[in-house]
This record gives C-alpha cells, sequence and structure tokens, in this order.
C-alpha cells in the first residue's frame, strides 16, 4: 500500500513516465498544466488535469501558490515535483509535509543541500568526494568573476547555482567572454530556476575527459545502492544527446570506486530516493565531482535497462516509509543500453537550434524489437518556444550475451531511428544516427568535445559512399516509376482498358547535390532493374507509396527510407540513412528541355540580421540610426529557456 491520489508538477515525458508507473500501482493521478499546454499527452493521460496559469514556466510550472492551491483542491496524498520547485519552494514544500502531503523524492534538506552546487561541493569535499578546483562562494557581479577567473586561470566554467540541464552554463576563455557568460549565465539562471547566483570553476579542457552519472538509490532506513553508470560524454551546449550503460571507458576497480563516493554522498546529506551523482573522468581515470541532481534524470531508462529495477515505482516506496528491496550484489549489469534524445532541432545549425511547429505526422518505431520510447507529445502536438524541445527519449536493451553487446545494441538503435517518423519539425534524428555509426563512438573513442571534433565545420549530414549514392538513384528512379504506374491506374484497374501502357523501359535524369546523373530503369515484376554508372542494381519493394516507412532491399541489402515530399517538377525529398536529400527526377526529354527554364535569383540577405531560430526577443541592444561593426550585439533572442546574443554580420547603420 503506497498513495490512493498522486499529483504531477510536471510535464512532457517524464510526467507521462510517473503516470504510466502509478497506473501499473493502483495510483490514481492529477496533472498539472499551462494554457498552451490543455491537450497534452500527459493531461489525457492523467485521472484528473488542472490548469495552473499561462504559458511562461514562472507562472504555470513554477507558481508554488497555484500549485498547492491544486494539492488541496484535488486532495492529493503525495507530490511529484520538477527539482526547479523543489529548490525554490523549500519553505512551501516543508508546509505541505506538516499538513501530511507526501514529496515523491528526498528530504527538503538535501534537496537544498545538492540543488546548491555552492553547497553540494562543500559537502562533496567534507564526505571525501574528489572535487574540481574552483572559488566556492557567490560571484557578486561581473567585475569579481573577472577576478576570480583571473585567479583560477583561463579556461573557467561559470555555472548557475541552481542549475541544471546546460542552462545557466558557460564556458569563457578570456575576461570578455567572463563577462558576457556572466550576463547571459544570470539572466538564464534568474529565467528558468528563479535564482541567479553563479559559481566559477576550473574547466577541465582535457581532450579525453568524459561525463559519468552514478544513479544512486537510498530509502529511510540508511541504506544505499549505487546502480551503476551512465555514460554521458556526447553533448552539444553542455546537454547531453547520446547516453548508454554502461560505459566503455570504467574498469571494475574505477566503478567501485566512485559508486561508493556516490553513496557516501548520498549518506552524508541523508538522501531518501533516487538520485544522480555527476562526475568527469580523465583519461588516466581521475573521476571528480560535478554535482547532483536531486530528481529523475532524463535519461534513467538505461539505468532501468540494465538493472531491471523501475525507479519511479522504487522513489513512491521510498517516500512511504518502506526499505529498499534490494542489496548491492542484487544489481547487475544485464546486457547494453542506449538512449537517444530526440529534439525538435536543425542538428546543421551549430548542432541544434530549436525548431517549433505542429507533428503533422508522428509514428514512434515501438514494432522494432527492444526499444523503448519515453515520449509527451503525439501526432498534432506542438512544439512551442516555451519549452525545452525534446521530443522523446528512444532507448533500447541488446540482451545478447555473445558477440560483442555493445554493436548490438547500437545496431538496433539505428534501425529504431531510420523507422522513426517525425514530421512538421526539423529533428535531430540525422545527427544521432551519424554519431551512433561513427568509427570512433563505435570504437568507444568518444569525450564530451566529441561533436566539435568529429565535425569541426559543423555537421552536414551523412557523406554517401559511391555505392550508396548508387543505391540512392536508384531508389528515387524506383519510387518516380512507380508513382507513375500508380498514377495509370484507378482502384486496381487501368483507367482505359482498351488502351493499356506496355511500356517496361524508362530513361531519366536525376539531379543530386552537384551531380546529374542518367539513370536507366526496367520493370520486373513487382521489382526494377535499374542502371547508375553503368552498373545494374535489382529494387525490390512492396511499393506501398501511402506509407510513411518504405522498406526497400536493393541488391540484397535492406533499407527504410522515407520520402518526405515530392511535386509535379519532379522535386522529391528522401530520408535515406537518416539524412534527407533533396533530388530531381525528370525524364529525359524534360532534363533537356529544363536548361531552357530562368533560374530564381537568390535572396540577398547580407544585410539582414536574421534569427536562426524562432525565439522571444528579450533584448535590444541598438536602435535606428545607429552605426555598428561586425561581431557587434544586436539584440538577444531567448528560446527554449537558452538566451542567444544575434551579432551583426558586417560593419554598417541600423
Amino acid at each position: 500500500q503506497t498513495f490512493e491520489k498522486l499529483l504531477i508538477a510536471n510535464r512532457g515525458e517524464i510526467a507521462c513516465r510517473v503516470i504510466k508507473t502509478c497506473k501499473k500501482m493502483g495510483i490514481k493521478t492529477v496533472a498539472i498544466h499551462s494554457d498552451v499546454d490543455a491537450n497534452a499527452v500527459h493531461v489525457k493521460m492523467a485521472d484528473e488535469a488542472v490548469c495552473v496559469g499561462p504559458a511562461p514556466t514562472s507562472k504555470s510550472y513554477l507558481n508554488m501558490d497555484a500549485i498547492m492551491e491544486v494539492i488541496k483542491k484535488t486532495r492529493a496524498q503525495a507530490v511529484s515535483l520538477n527539482e526547479s520547485i523543489c529548490c525554490s519552494f523549500i519553505s512551501s514544500l516543508s508546509l505541505q509535509a506538516s499538513e501530511g502531503v507526501t514529496f515523491i523524492g528526498p528530504d527538503t534538506h538535501a534537496i537544498q543541500a545538492m540543488g546548491d552546487k555552492i553547497e553540494s561541493k562543500l559537502l562533496a569535499k567534507n564526505a571525501k568526494v574528489n572535487t574540481i578546483p574552483g572559488f566556492d562562494g557567490v560571484v557578486k557581479d561581473a567585475d569579481e568573476a573577472v577576478r576570480i577567473a583571473r585567479e583560477i586561470g583561463y579556461p573557467v566554467m561559470i555555472k548557475a547555482s541552481a542549475g541544471g540541464g546546460g542552462k545557466g552554463m558557460r564556458i569563457a576563455w578570456d575576461d570578455e567572454e567572463t563577462r558576457e557568460g556572466f550576463r547571459f549565465s544570470s539572466q538564464e539562471a534568474a529565467s528558468s530556476f528563479g535564482d541567479d547566483r553563479l559559481l566559477i570553476e576550473k574547466f577541465i579542457d582535457n581532450p579525453r575527459h568524459i561525463e559519468i552519472q552514478f544513479q544512486v538509490l537510498a530509502d529511510k532506513h540508511g541504506n544505499a545502492l549505487w546502480l551503476n553508470e551512465r555514460e554521458c560524454s556526447i553533448q552539444r551546449r553542455n546537454q547531453k544527446v547520446v547516453e548508454e550503460a554502461p560505459s566503455t571507458f570504467l574498469d571494475p576497480e574505477t566503478r567501485r570506486a566512485m559508486g561508493e563516493q556516490a553513496v557516501a554522498l548520498a549518506k552524508a546529506v541523508k538522501y531518501s530516493s533516487a538520485g544522480t551523482v555527476e562526475f568527469l573522468v580523465d583519461s588516466s581515470k581521475n573521476f571528480y565531482f560535478l554535482e547532483m541532481n536531486t530528481r529523475l534524470q532524463v535519461e534513467h531508462p538505461v539505468t532501468e535497462c540494465i538493472t531491471g529495477l523501475d525507479l519511479v515505482q522504487e522513489m513512491i516506496r521510498v517516500a512511504k516509509g518502506y526499505p529498499l528491496r534490494h542489496k548491492q550484489a542484487d544489481i547487475p549489469i544485464n546486457g547494453w543500453a542506449v538512449e537517444c534524445r530526440v529534439y525538435a532541432e536543425d542538428p546543421y545549425k551549430s548542432f541544434g537550434l530549436p525548431s517549433i511547429g505542429k507533428l503533422s505526422q508522428y509514428q514512434e518505431p515501438l514494432h522494432v524489437p527492444s526499444v523503448r520510447v519515453d515520449s509527451g507529445i503525439q501526432q498534432g502536438s506542438d512544439i512551442s518556444i516555451y519549452y525545452d524541445p525534446m521530443i522523446s527519449k528512444v532507448s533500447n536493451l541488446n540482451t545478447f550475451f555473445y558477440g560483442s553487446n555493445r554493436v548490438e545494441a547500437l545496431k538496433r538503435m539505428e534501425e529504431a531511428l531510420d523507422n522513426y517518423v517525425i514530421r512538421g519539425v526539423s529533428h535531430n534524428i540525422s545527427l544521432l544516427r551519424e554519431v551512433i555509426i561513427h568509427p570512433r563512438f563505435v570504437q568507444g573513442d568518444i569525450s564530451t568535445k566529441f561533436l566539435p571534433e568529429v565535425y569541426p565545420d559543423g555537421f552536414k549530414g551523412h557523406k554517401l559512399t559511391d555505392l550508396e549514392r548508387r543505391e540512392l538513384l536508384a531508389t528515387a528512379a524506383s519510387l518516380y516509376v512507380a508513382e507513375q504506374l500508380r498514377s495509370q491506374r484507378f482502384l486496381g484497374t487501368p483507367r482505359i482498358p482498351i488502351a493499356k501502357s506496355k511500356r517496361s523501359s524508362w530513361e531519366l535524369s536525376v539531379h543530386l547535390g552537384d551531380g546529374i546523373y542518367p539513370v536507366a530503369v526496367s520493370k520486373d515484376g513487382s521489382s526494377f532493374s535499374v542502371e547508375v554508372d553503368g552498373m545494374k542494381l535489382n529494387v525490390t519493394s512492396e511499393w506501398n507509396l501511402a506509407s510513411p516507412l518504405l522498406s526497400v532491399t536493393i541488391d540484397g541489402t535492406q533499407r527504410t527510407i522515407q520520402r518526405l515530399s515530392r511535386n509535379a517538377s519532379g522535386d522529391t525529398s528522401i530520408q535515406f540513412l537518416g539524412t534527407v536529400y533533396k533530388l530531381q527526377i525528370l525524364t529525359k526529354v524534360a532534363a533537356e528541355l529544363s536548361k531552357y527554364m530562368p533560374e530564381k535569383a537568390a535572396e540577398d540577405t547580407s544585410s539582414i540580421l536574421r534569427s536562426p531560430m524562432p525565439g522571444a526577443v528579450v533584448a535590444v541592444s541598438v536602435k535606428p540610426g545607429d552605426t555598428v561593426s561586425e561581431g557587434q550585439e544586436i539584440c538577444v533572442i531567448e528560446a527554449m529557456k537558452m538566451q542567444n546574443s544575434m551579432i551583426a554580420a558586417k560593419t554598417g547603420k541600423v
């Protein structure tokens, strides 16, 4: 027996995750939502739902007064809060506890201690946990930030004391970047966490340093466990993109030492719930405490996959006062789990700038074996500027105990990403797929600098080999011919039975990238024989052109593709090997005539500052008539809780 009714003060995939376990345990749920989230998935899944304010998080999901009213109104016995509320409204939580409402999570003193990066670092030192050198106090202003940074020595990391998720965090390499970092970090921290305090510590600029998380689980009876590690080094803008468990880098001795320090820290603050202790590990396996997150982490599914535990269920049991059911010796590492965070982002812009819009088509790859998808959206959902752009988390568990477990898990993830249908917004599946098939990642040679090192000029998508290029051309040409044949039929019958077309070959011209390729297609039953570059390829499929996914076999190699768009001019977009390619397919005659068509002149944007992402303008640094120089800040755009400085591309007058 636990609770009859639980209120979930969160949104998105994590709220849906909690509701699923509550249903399994027979607990009724209450969801809160902002006015723009009225039709969100977590609202539909819950037994009750109450609106707590307008879209901005400070007026809804972080509005503790409104949330407390909902707790009283619905008579919820327990409440699951997000960490930002926990850190900002400790007194309110204590008041609720005195009124008999149980918080699903650690006690308020542990939240306060670990939610404050300054205090948590001091506690870690006292608990004999390895820590990063730095300033252990609150930084008052930009001038003091510069002074402290000089004393520590560049580069430094500027962090929000109450922060997390990469928000309120900047790396500074000189005085100017320190001042700018202080300004943006304090503004982001105030916006996201209601606390603008900052700290500064040494940035470990080691080309092999990796980030490791240790999941801990503790009860109110003095018992604590470490549930193994999560490798979280693939990041952009200090936010994780790909996680896996276990890590390829740790040996059993280092794993045990890190786990024991994580448990020591949990016991030092009398921690009682699930939590995450984050460490940096260098190439010599020296590790340093980063922070402790007093919440269920986004990446918790990989831990659940390899241990078999339901962390939400364990958190609810601990909150009710039950002791842990497991001993440290009971915690296994079964197989290998990989998680990819699918975001509504354009990966070709700084590895992912936010995208907004309505999901016009959405289909999760749940038909792929051993794949788990944690999401809080569905077809028709809106991705707005107000919240994190995460669409879902795709996880898988490889339980094969022969051969290379990790290789099997990565192949399964590759298949899952190919079978994921997302239309209406840009997404980062192309980047995720390229990361997990990259030789460095496959070999386990990864670090927090992986993306900028592998893609120094930015992400450009998958680079086709000659064979892959021929496969794409052959597939596109076969699709074109299949479409032409379908257009001649009506309800499965020729439109004019007496004038059946006996055409069986087509000469086409396919434009891909900078090349124009002659392609010859001939039909042989349900297959097509396609000649590209003097080589013949056999392309077979069911050719269900109404399906968003199309399984195609090219000379025995199976590929899952998606045709995203097409028009009467022969232009078509095909998602192939994760990347979207734009092609133009014309008949030989049409291709010869197309050279007479005028080309549309490109727009001159050299004198325009255009935001690379949707967002809210929070500051304008110039006015009409001002003369600006190249690199000067024009305005600041806030998108998905992150602030971005927009600068002039050239010298000129506003």
